[in-house]
C-alpha cells in the first residue's frame, strides 16, 4: 500500500465518517439521495466534503492493485 493510499484511508476513516454519532454524516447524505429527499445546497457540499476521501481511497487503491498486478507479471 502506497503512502498516498494510507493517507486516503486515514482521511476516509476520520473526515469521511465524521461526525461519528448518531451515524456517520456521509451515510445520512447517501440515504437522503437514495430516498429522494429534498436537499439544500449545504447538503451537496457535505456530500462532496465527506465523500472526497472515499473517492480518493478508491482511486488510489485501484491504482495500487493495478501496479501490483503489473509488477507480478
Amino acid at each position: 500500500m502506497s503512502q498516498i493510499t494510507q493517507i486516503a484511508l486515514i482521511a476516509s476513516l476520520t473526515l469521511g465518517l465524521a461526525p461519528f454519532t448518531p451515524e456517520p454524516h456521509i451515510w445520512k447524505q447517501i440515504l437522503n439521495l437514495w430516498l429522494g429527499r429534498p436537499m439544500a445546497m449545504l447538503d451537496w457540499i457535505d456530500i462532496l466534503m465527506h465523500g472526497a476521501p472515499w473517492l480518493a481511497l478508491i482511486i488510489f487503491g485501484v491504482r495500487d492493485i493495478k501496479r501490483a498486478k503489473k509488477k507480478a507479471a
